[in-house]
């Protein structure tokens, strides 16, 4: 059995220490919207981002991913990339001098223009990413992400290089690497060709400020329970009708911050209610 690292199409996803296109290994499309990963866990990309829709537009070039290995940029012997926190407490911190020469590294062919290229730090105190973000990220020309392990960054690395936190949600992962992948995700779908039917993104859940409505499919009937009659009708009016009076049910009922932002957005009273 061979031990070479395994190829994705025209793309080879690796532990480096250098981005990828860097080291011109493989040819990559000109322009290709890319991610750059800087972790410690290299191996766990493209994991479930080389599966599917997005690792099908991956081997196409439509996107490119760089896992860039932290290690290598450890100090001394060991190569540590932590230490004990400044002023005392419990576990360790990723080091600024280690992280900021990964960045820089990761930074090379890059644009400057943090608009163009964010430059993302996955943390539980960051603001919530949400489908807008992930929106501005598919426009911009890439974006690089850090991985955080242990109690956390140097603060002096986040001022240093303009770096964005974003946080999935109210709760701790043991690293940034499942949350990296899942804003990846989000974004890459996002881009044009990565879906094949770019409509189908624009019916979503958020892409409206609404959650989405129901769905069904065959068969007709299934343990007692029928598809909507309206949704057999052919009528599309009436059915785009009877979706959008779902969506705004479900969005009221499961989320009332975005119903809220929704009304508001909308010339309605944000705290008012309506009848659904």
């Amino acid at each position: 059995m061979s031990d070479a690292p395994r190829s994705h199409g025209r793309l080879s996803i690796s532990a480096s220490l250098a981005p990828r296109d860097l080291m011109a290994e493989r040819p990559r499309l000109k322009g290709a919207w890319t991610a750059r990963v800087i972790t410690l866990f290299p191996e766990a990309f493209p994991g479930i981002l080389g599966l599917s829709l997005t690792g099908k537009a991956l081997d196409q070039g439509l996107w490119a991913l760089d896992a860039i290995d932290l290690r290598p940029f450890g100090e001394g012997k060991h190569k540590n990339v932590d230490d004990t926190p400044a002023g005392g407490g419990a576990g360790m911190v990723l080091r600024a001098d280690v992280v900021g020469r990964a960045l820089e590294q990761a930074a090379i062919g890059t644009p400057s223009d943090r608009d163009r290229w964010p430059v993302v730090y996955l943390s539980p105190r960051g603001r919530p990413f949400t489908q807008a973000m992930a929106e501005r990220f598919s426009r911009a020309d890439g974006l690089t992400l850090i991985c955080g392990r242990f109690e956390g960054l140097d603060e002096r690395v986040l001022e240093e290089y303009e770096v964005e936190e974003v946080s999935l949600g109210d709760f701790v992962l043991s690293g940034g690497e499942i949350a990296a992948q899942a804003l990846i995700d989000a974004t890459v779908r996002l881009i044009p060709r990565v879906l094949g039917n770019q409509a189908s993104t624009e019916e979503e859940s958020f892409s409206e400020g609404l959650l989405e409505h129901p769905q069904y499919t065959r068969p007709a009937v299934w343990k007692g329970r029928e598809i909507p009659d309206i949704l057999l009708s052919g009528h599309h009016a009436k059915i785009a009708t009877w979706r959008r009076a779902m969506a705004e049910r479900l969005t009221k009922e499961r989320r009332p911050d975005l119903w809220r932002a929704y009304r508001g957005c909308h010339d309605g009273d944000p705290d008012g209610d309506r009848e659904l």
